[in-house]
């Protein structure tokens, strides 16, 4: 069911303060493009302030320092988290979670399933698994012996989680995604290569979300290591020994070469590669695209193939668009200096 509220009813929610007309009637939710007449919507980027008076919404939550528009609106702190909130108490969940324990799950010997823990259709399970209370399994999973799964952790279709894998509480982990599978280590002899055997595990900490088809590998030896509040997209790489602090963000078709160490709330944007053996520190931001080859100091913003550091980059750049220009003039001087030369030479 849909909201049907007055603005002020929901700006008491998100605890926001309204500007305008409180007592209209909001009927639905959207974005700021996509709205219809009776959606709130939410503009959070500055740079998108001229659709506040062109957008069809009743409504828009917004933040304090906002410009001024003639629709009502909600002032508050967070407008992103505001409207997060509205749409998780007022729009249907529909997910359809699995509930109970299908009866075609395999389940090995000693696993330890927590209350009200739910496991879909075709779901493996190996020896000694522990999962934890309202965990949700999707169908076509697999848990490898000795696993540990904590509470309230959803795991959608066709996971692999390899043996010996810890996973904490509230982890979501999308279809597609396999945890702990070996680390790429090999010793070249000769011209061969010969597998070195990864022992270790992968430790996943409290409220990390890890998007689909992403791999985490197995340590060599100890662990690789994901931390609480780090948030993973779509497509990412990440190699076996990596430790990767608390509340970070690694989006889509990173990749992250073996014993790397990231800071916590660290930005990696899509497309980046680290090699291993690096630092990247506390509260850096690497730029889509980066190639990153040496440690990055915390509180640093590094873009570029080396990456480097992002103005210096920039003026890189800047200077690369001047290259037909800067090769025009050297070829015009050439010239003049050959003319200069031949006019010496006759005298």
């Amino acid at each position: 069911m849909m909201l049907h509220k007055t603005l002020n009813e929901i700006a008491r929610l998100i605890d926001g303060k309204v500007v305008g007309d409180g007592d209209i009637l909001i009927t639905g939710v959207s974005g700021i493009k996509e709205a219809a007449e009776g959606d709130i919507t939410f503009l959070a980027n500055p740079k998108y302030s001229p659709l506040m008076d062109k957008t069809r919404a009743a409504a828009i939550i917004t933040s304090i320092d906002a410009q001024k528009t003639s629709k009502p609106v909600i002032l508050t702190e967070n407008p992103s988290l505001a409207f997060a909130k509205i749409i998780s108490m007022f729009m249907p969940d529909d997910a359809g979670h699995p509930e109970g324990i299908d009866y075609t799950v395999v389940m090995g010997k000693n696993v330890a399933l927590g209350k009200d823990v739910a496991i879909g259709p075709y779901v493996v399970i190996g020896d000694n698994v522990v999962i934890g209370d309202k965990s949700i399994i999707y169908a076509g999973c697999f848990i490898g012996h000795h696993s540990k799964i904590g509470n309230q952790t959803l795991i959608y279709p066709h996971v692999s989680i390899r043996e010996r894998i810890s996973i904490g509480n509230r982890v979501i982990i999308h279809s597609g995604t396999v945890i702990g599978s070996d680390g790429f280590g090999f010793a070249t002899i000769k011209g061969s290569h010969h597998k070195i055997p990864q022992v270790g595990t992968v430790e996943i900490a409290d409220d990390v979300e890890i998007g689909a088809n992403v791999t985490i590998d197995r340590a060599r030896f100890d662990k690789t290591v994901i931390g609480r509040g780090t948030k993973i997209d779509n497509l990412v790489q990440i190699a076996h020994n990596v430790v990767i602090g608390e509340n970070s963000l690694i989006v889509a078709q990173v990749g992250i070469s073996g014993s790397t160490i990231i800071g916590n709330s660290v930005t990696l944007a899509g497309q980046a590669g680290l090699v291993g053996h690096i630092t990247i520190g506390d509260n850096a931001i690497v730029t889509a695209q980066s190639g990153v080859a040496k440690s990055v100091p915390p509180d640093t913003m590094v873009s570029g193939y080396p990456a480097r550091p992002f103005m210096t980059t920039q003026r890189v750049n800047a200077s690369l668009q001047n290259l037909p220009k800067l090769f025009d003039l050297v070829r015009e001087l050439k010239k003049k200096i050959e003319e200069l030369e031949a006019r010496l030479g006759k005298k």
